[in-house]
Parts: structure tokens; sequence; C-alpha cells
């Protein structure tokens, strides 16, 4: 007979985890309008919320429909961090058609394949290939154009691969995790949510991954960014531009 009340609170658990994808980005992209700051990086934040909410959808319905809403916005998100970490030192409000398209089509191809094949190593892939490229261009910029981000860089990549990790773990082990929180308190079980973990790092380091991108970026036009801490907790960037004399 299944536990029910321990399902319920996988449920939850993998659910309210969202919240973190949800909440801070939608201030990040109303920050960023104030601000004038360029559309890509309204989109970031937007498309980190999307995810999150078809991410919210999915856990709460466990529908294959909503399971999409969760999986393809992960591409389409991921695309767009790419566009930004590439388009990091061009002149202000340029767009790059000729990587506007390769990652639309990209974004399509990837589509249309799972929806064809429904095989979730294929997302896996795809999705670890972006990754793969972002942590290479932040490599590159962290090592050869401005080293005093390391910190923000790597601490970024840093929560997110530890993230990416852990869903891994969880999509190899998950009946032998479920079968081990069956056997121990509740309190145990939960620090074993590792699709919970998944969620809260993947959607902190993805915030983070943002907010390096985007300090990047205001660097390269000349503002001067800085990260302030709302209620000594919370990272957010604050700049101005150079005074004109």
């Amino acid at each position: 007979m299944r536990d029910f009340s321990k399902m319920g609170a996988t449920v939850l658990g993998n659910t309210v985890s969202n919240l973190i994808m949800i909440i801070p980005p939608v201030f990040g992209a109303i920050q960023s309008i104030r601000d004038g700051l360029e559309k890509r990086y309204i989109a970031s934040y937007l498309a980190l919320t999307v995810v999150g909410m078809g991410s919210w959808c999915f856990h709460m319905t466990l529908k294959y429909e909503m399971q999409l809403l969760d999986e393809l916005p992960m591409i389409y998100s991921c695309c767009i961090f790419v566009y930004c970490m590439f388009e990091c030192f061009k002149i202000k409000n340029s767009v790059n058609y000729h990587l506007l398209f390769t990652l639309v089509l990209f974004s399509l191809i990837v589509t249309t394949v799972y929806l064809k094949v429904k095989e979730p190593i294929f997302h896996q892939v795809m999705y670890g290939m972006l990754v793969f490229t972002l942590v290479l261009r932040s490599i590159y910029i962290v090592t050869w154009v401005y080293p005093w981000l390391r910190g923000l860089g790597y601490t970024s990549l840093g929560i997110f691969l530890l993230g990416f990790l852990f869903w891994n773990i969880d999509n190899i082990f998950c009946d032998s995790l479920r079968n081990f929180r069956k056997k121990v308190p509740p309190i145990i079980g939960i620090t074993t949510q590792f699709h919970a973990w998944w969620h809260i790092l993947t959607g902190l380091g993805s915030y983070l991954h943002i907010l390096f991108s985007l300090y990047t970026r205001t660097l390269y036009l000349r503002y001067r960014p800085k990260v302030k801490f709302i209620f000594g907790i919370w990272p957010v960037i604050l700049f101005e531009p150079l005074r004109k004399h």
C-alpha cells in the first residue's frame, strides 16, 4: 500500500521549490525595464520565470502536456542565455541575426525531434550541450576579459552544475531514493529530494548567471554595476551610467 503522505510531500517539495525560479526573476525583469536595459535581459528573466511556472504546473498535475511546458522552456531559456553571453561585447541594442537564427533553428529542431521521439535522454543531451556552451563562454570571460568577475562567474556555474548533478542522480537512482525515503524519518528523507534540490540550485544558479551576464554587459557599456544584497541575503545588480562632464 502506498504512503500517500510521503508521495504528497514529494510532490509538494518538487512544486514549491520552483518559487525560486518564479518570484526573483519577475522582480529582475521589472527592475530591468525600469533601468532601461536591453530586451534580451528582460527576456532572460522572463524565460526563467516561464521555466519555473512550467515546472510548477507539471509537478502539480504530473501530466505529459505540463511536462513539455517544463522541459521545452529549459531549452528556450538556455538559448536566450547563450545569445546574451555571446553578445556581451557588441554595441548597445545590436542584433546578431545569424546567431539568433541559429538558436531559433536549434530550438525548433529540438522541439520537433523531442515531440516525435519522446526520449528524455535526447532532451538531457541537448540541454547539456547548451549548458556546456555557457560554461565555456563564462570561463573565457573570467579568464581573459574580466578576471575580477571570477567570484560571481564561478559561483553561478558551481551552483548550477551542482543542481545539474543532483538532477542526474535523481534520474538514475530515482527508485532507490524513493525506497530509501520510505524507510527513514521525513526530516532525513527531505534531504534526498534531489529533484527539489535541482530546482532550487539550478534556479539560483540561473539567476546568478543572468546577473553575471548582465554585469559583464554593463561593464562593457561603461556603466558602473554593483552587486547588492537585499536584506543581506538576495543578490541584485544596481548600476548607473558614467557621469558626463
